[in-house]
Order: structure tokens, then C-alpha cells, then sequence
């Protein structure tokens, strides 16, 4: 099941892409437009959802090889990321969340803004930069250019906000508190629609670290 939903969600986003960068029409007027640019980015989310689960090694369970080839292809989707690096951040996340240890999280300062951009600038790569121009370049070549800026390049920003914001500010901001323990992470009230819509029920952080082994289509069980 793991790998089923992988494959429609990087499906989906890639065929949602394909749409958007040939057939959406590019108008200030045009609602549509809007709605696919918001849309393409709530895609892009559950990219990097899914790389986020083979880390954890469960969208193949005990197949090491088929999570690691999962994970490096949605990575690079996603912004041509480094899965090797993700892994190793993620997991010093996990053993040091809320701390000076941890590299999602900002020591100081909370604002919101400046956080993002640290965690912008502590995952981006030169040989990110360099893939991401190239593959634009390439794009040029059957896609017109607005289309591009509006349809895969906003929306990879507007993921990453996303992510931010839902899986890493709101759950790890201070202050910490004792019901946060031993985790530094809270979680957002019981609503599976918003929890969905949201983030991928990421929202429910401290259910997240307290069952790293949860698939994200299932972490909605572990909220009480």
C-alpha cells in the first residue's frame, strides 16, 4: 500500500505539472490560475511527504534499496535536494528536536520569517542551485517560460512554506512546555480534514516522533 501511494502521489504531481505548465492559461484574471498554482504546491507537500517516509524506511517496509530509490527520485523532484543530506538532518531532527542540535530548529530567533530563511539557506546546495537552473533551462525548451515561474518554480517555494510552517514552526516553536516532552514538539487539534489539508496530517507532530514507523496515510490513527 506504501508503494501504491507513493507512486499516485508523485503520479499526480507530475501529471498536475504537465497540465499547468502546457494548458493553464496565465491571466491575472484567470481564478484558475490561481487555484493551480495553489494546488501544484500543495503537491509539491506530499513530494517531499513522501521522501520524508522512505527516510523513516516505510514506504517499502525492510526493502532498504526500494526507499532509498523512492526517496532520491521524489527529492530531486522536489527541488533537486540531496536525499543522503535529508536523511542525516532529518535523523539528528529526530534525536535532538527543539535544540541547538537540531537543524530545523533556530535558536535565535522565532520569527517565523527569519526561521524559514535559516532553514531555507541550512538545506540549499550549490549543486542544488546548479540542477534546479539546468532543469529549468530544459523546461524552456517545450514549456513557455511564465508558465514555468508560475506552475514549478512559485509552487516549490509555496511547499516549502508549507512545510515550514505546518511540520516544523508550529510544532517545535517555543516555548516548550511539559506536555511537549519528550519530543520539544506539540500537536494541532483533532481534525483529520484540516490535519489533511493542511500538511499531510503532519500537524500531528508529537504523534509523528512518538511513531516514526507511521506512514503519513495512517498517522491520523495514532491521534487520541
Amino acid at each position: 500500500m506504501g508503494l501504491l501511494i507513493a507512486f499516485l502521489v508523485v503520479g499526480i504531481w507530475g501529471t498536475h505539472l504537465y497540465y499547468a505548465l502546457s494548458l493553464v492559461t496565465i491571466s491575472l484574471s484567470n481564478p484558475w490560475m490561481y487555484f493551480h498554482i495553489m494546488l501544484q504546491g500543495y503537491l509539491y507537500t506530499g513530494l517531499f511527504i513522501t521522501a520524508h517516509d522512505a527516510m523513516h524506511g516505510i514506504v517499502v517496509p525492510k526493502n532498504k534499496f526500494a526507499n532509498q530509490i523512492i526517496g532520491t527520485v521524489s527529492s530531486l523532484l522536489f527541488a533537486g535536494m540531496s536525499y543522503k543530506r535529508l536523511i542525516k538532518n532529518h535523523f539528528d531532527h529526530h534525536r535532538y528536536p527543539g535544540t541547538d542540535k537540531d537543524p530545523d530548529f533556530y535558536v535565535k530567533s522565532q520569527n517565523p520569517l527569519v526561521w524559514w530563511a535559516v532553514f531555507m539557506f541550512r538545506y540549499t546546495t550549490i549543486t542544488q542551485l546548479i540542477f534546479m537552473a539546468v532543469v529549468f533551462n530544459l523546461l524552456k525548451f517545450w514549456f513557455p517560460e511564465i508558465n514555468i515561474w508560475l506552475m514549478w518554480v512559485i509552487p516549490a517555494f509555496l511547499g516549502s512554506v508549507q512545510l515550514f510552517f505546518f511540520g516544523t514552526y508550529l510544532p517545535h516553536r517555543k516555548p516548550h512546555d511539559e506536555n511537549m516532552v519528550p519530543h520539544n514538539a506539540r500537536t494541532q487539534r483533532k481534525n483529520h480534514i484540516w490535519a489533511m489539508i493542511s500538511c499531510y496530517f503532519f500537524g500531528y507532530h508529537f504523534e509523528h516522533h512518538d511513531a516514526p514507523n507511521v506512514p503519513w496515510w495512517q498517522l491520523y490513527k495514532t491521534k487520541s
